[in-house]
């Protein structure tokens, strides 16, 4: 290897590592919030009161994402994610230091605001770092990320909350801002501003000179997969969130499985998905080109058909239950991951964050079914009505992917970028 490879090779482990880290730091400072609702409703917030602070903080950032993605296509991602993270932090220890509910209120929906400044940094790195032809690999294993971030700081969480409530923020705050000076020293945002050459099959010679602005209309906005992928994210969300929230209680209710044993039965959805992410990655290098939204096809009519049989099966023992909804998992957050991965290749390094913040906006409209809409739909019509909606959105999400099956790997010059399966 030469010393050249050598670097890049060094480089590309540092930035993947640390932007897993960063990351899951950003959820830190996110899904805490769940852990001290509890007690914070001992305490005399209602129930209604943290909905609309759950409420607004997923509709703010769905938008910040798509915001922030503009925005950091054009900034030194080294800095801007970092920056980022310390401000969540920020709102996290505001947050703990108040008590009235509007002032709770605000500091949450800041905090949902700058929690878009995460995803769309690491897009950019990701695609100026990696070669298109590996990216759906090294995006995969960068989404563990998410299922680290949470597992951790639910578990710390859980026992902090037995001291204060307001421990689940400090800490995890603290253990933020550390991760902030972490990432500034960590992160570089290119290879170029290393002086060093573009990653091979990055390099789009054809609109080197085009100003960023038309780069974000002709690979975003004029790029019909785009938002088809977009579109279809919106029913992969549904369903993934859906089936996370509402697993316990339809397993208690529908399938007189005891609490205690349905959480862990969510705990292996979550443990599964991780693997659907690492396996689809793997899967559309090796075997299909770079092709992500072909795998995103095979993985979401996989779900449909687990989750029609998860409802329809009569008679399941808890063992079949557990296993359809782990199933479930791996297949619904294969597109999670892989819908990401194809739309930064698409969107080129150029663009992708932008890509990434589009697709993520439409992600977290989601919460409008997978939360209040299938809550009010079972409460009035019972759990075959909200396993319908279910089986309806793993259908369009089907369609979608299915119309995206002749979407290139990339949008990078075909001359310069060629991808062949890995070996």
């Amino acid at each position: 290897m030469s010393a050249d490879s050598a670097s890049t090779a060094y480089w590309q482990r540092r930035i993947l590592t640390s932007t897993i880290i960063g990351y899951a730091l950003y959820y830190f400072v996110r899904k805490n919030l769940s852990v001290a609702m509890p007690a914070m409703v001992e305490e005399g917030i209602d129930k209604v009161q943290l909905g609309m602070f759950l409420t607004a903080h997923g509709v703010l950032y769905g938008v910040s994402k798509f915001a922030n993605g503009i925005i950091g296509d054009r900034l030194n991602a080294r800095w801007f994610m970092p920056l980022g993270l310390a401000i969540c932090a920020a709102m996290n220890i505001l947050f703990g230091l108040s008590s009235a509910v509007v002032v709770l209120g605000l500091f949450w929906m800041i905090n949902g605001w700058f929690q878009g400044m995460g995803y769309p940094p690491c897009a950019r790195l990701m695609t100026h770092w990696f070669s298109p032809r590996e990216l759906a690999t090294k995006m995969g294993i960068w989404n563990i990320s998410h299922s680290l971030g949470t597992g951790v700081v639910v578990v710390m969480c859980g026992y902090l909350v037995d001291y204060n409530w307001r421990l689940c923020f400090f800490v995890p705050a603290g253990i933020a801002l550390a991760g902030s000076a972490f990432l500034a020293i960590r992160l570089r945002d290119t290879p170029e501003s290393l002086g060093m050459p573009p990653i091979e099959g990055t390099a789009d010679l054809q609109h080197e000179a085009e100003p960023l602005a038309s780069s974000l209309r002709r690979l975003v906005f004029a790029n019909p997969y785009i938002w088809l992928l977009s579109l279809a994210n919106f029913f992969v969300y549904s369903v993934r969130y859906g089936m996370l929230d509402w697993g316990p209680t339809f397993l208690k209710e529908a399938r007189g499985i005891d609490l205690k044993s349905a959480t862990w039965f969510v705990a292996g959805y979550e443990i599964f998905g991780l693997l659907g992410m690492l396996f689809g990655g793997w899967v559309t290098d090796r075997y299909f080109s770079g092709r992500a939204t072909r795998v995103c096809l095979v993985y979401m009519i996989l779900c449909t058909f687990t989750l029609l049989m998860f409802w329809f099966l009569p008679n399941q023992s808890p063992v079949t239950s557990g296993t359809l909804l782990c199933l479930a998992g791996f297949f619904i957050y294969g597109p999670q991951s892989l819908i990401g991965a194809a739309e930064a290749n698409m969107a080129t390094k150029r663009a992708a964050a932008a890509a990434v913040g589009l697709t993520g906006f439409f992600g977290y409209l989601s919460t409008a079914v997978s939360g209040v809409g299938i809550g009010a739909l079972v409460e009035q019509n019972g759990w075959d009505a909200g396993f319908l909606v279910f089986l309806g959105c793993g259908l369009v999400g089907t369609l979608l992917f299915a119309c995206c099956w002749n979407a290139k790997a990339h949008g990078y010059n075909e001359t310069i970028a060629a991808i062949e399966p890995i070996e």
